[in-house]
């Protein structure tokens, strides 16, 4: 059969299938011109239909590959002509491969924005006329990954005179079983007074070498200009902070204090008063009359509730630090309550994942959401006056 009889064959079986379905049911139509489409290709490519002799071939037919192919119409069944001697690759799946992959950024987008994947395959069945599975919405999800990286690994320029640290679990399946892992998260407030997401660091746990490593890549990225570490007393982050910057102020976080203080509490009834005692102390006016509020406490509670005045002693001052850093700013220096928000924030959106199947999948994920948060606080207002530090 000559290239001629092959181009009337094609053109009959496209005007049948228009004659018996109409253009209700285009999708075999589709298969056929995009298949045809790239057949006109290869000829182009070579200088020569099948079976022809041509002195300016520049190659040679060879044969077709199948693939499942994506489309707004569903998936199509098409057949990629193959060719020896050049290389060569239809143009017109080229344009759609670039839908396809718009498509699945979408889908990406969706995921990360807390669509879940039974919504998603809704859509993308309503839209595409195809289902799309939650390893398919994973697989979408890692098109993000090279801006993701970017974004945590970028230089860190200016001054960061304040930095929180904490620690967000979501639960990842690992060796056969499911676990906690541990997601590290720094943020920092510049120079300007506005708050930057500066680090992020998914592991299986937070033992003292993970805090270790994501510090010293945050100084290998260029941390500087800090005065002030804010965090809660997380397992091992103080032996790698004293390792890693052994010259900056912690403040430890107040809140987290007081309900710490609450468990050395002799009695149930004592723990509200218990803790209410240690607020009295951090809400003092300065770091003087902390001191005394703080005197008052160990004497009216050395005898009812010992545990609890030794443990004040010991640790009490791990949470008077802001009173070395101007009034104005203490009220969000000495908590990390707005990172808890930011927490809140993510596990919003990682409630629709519910289990990540490994650890790249949930950091992508806290990434993403972080990012979009970054971007939000460097374009939004001020979250402190940095000119009343000195």
């Amino acid at each position: 059969m000559n290239s001629d009889q092959v181009y009337f064959t094609e053109k009959r079986s496209i005007l049948e299938h228009l004659i018996s379905n109409g253009v209700q049911n285009l999708k075999p139509l589709i298969e056929i011109l995009l298949n045809e489409a790239m057949k006109i290709e290869r000829e182009e490519v070579l200088k020569a239909a099948p079976y022809e002799r041509n002195p300016e071939r520049t190659g040679y037919a060879n044969g077709f590959k199948n693939r499942e192919y994506a489309s707004r119409m569903g998936s199509l069944r098409i057949q990629i002509p193959q060719v020896r001697g050049l290389s060569f690759y239809p143009r017109c799946l080229e344009k759609g491969e670039r839908c396809e992959k718009a498509l699945k950024l979408a889908i990406a987008e969706m995921y990360i924005q807390g669509v879940s994947t039974r919504k998603v395959s809704a859509i993308t069945e309503e839209l595409c006329g195809f289902e799309i599975s939650s390893t398919n919405v994973s697989k979408c999800a890692t098109l993000l990954d090279e801006g993701l990286k970017k974004f945590r690994d970028r230089s860190l320029t200016g001054k960061y005179a304040y930095v929180y640290f904490d620690a967000e679990y979501e639960k990842i399946r690992h060796d056969n079983s499911v676990i906690d892992m541990a997601t590290l998260i720094a943020i920092g407030v510049t120079e300007k007074g506005k708050r930057e997401v500066l680090g992020v660091s998914s592991r299986l746990s937070e033992a003292e070498v993970h805090w270790r490593e994501f510090f010293e890549e945050l100084q290998r990225r260029g941390l500087s200009g800090v005065r002030l570490f804010i965090s809660d007393a997380h397992a091992g982050m103080r032996a790698a902070r004293r390792t890693v910057f052994p010259s900056v102020k912690w403040q430890r976080c107040q809140f987290h204090m007081a309900q710490n203080a609450q468990s050395y509490a002799p009695k149930e009834s004592m723990k509200i008063e218990i803790g209410e005692s240690l607020r009295r102390i951090f809400h003092s006016c300065d770091y003087a009359a902390a001191q005394e509020e703080k005197r008052k406490c160990i004497e009216k509670y050395k005898v009812s509730a010992p545990e609890y005045v030794k443990w004040l002693e010991d640790n009490v001052e791990e949470g008077l630090t802001c009173f070395s850093f101007p009034e104005a700013h203490r009220k969000k220096i000495r908590t990390v309550n707005g990172l808890e928000r930011l927490n809140r924030e993510i596990r919003r959106r990682t409630r629709v994942a519910t289990l990540f199947p490994n650890v790249a999948s949930c950091e992508r994920l806290i990434t993403a959401v972080l990012q979009g948060i970054h971007e939000e606080w460097i374009t939004g207002k001020r979250y402190l006056d940095m000119s009343l530090l000195s």
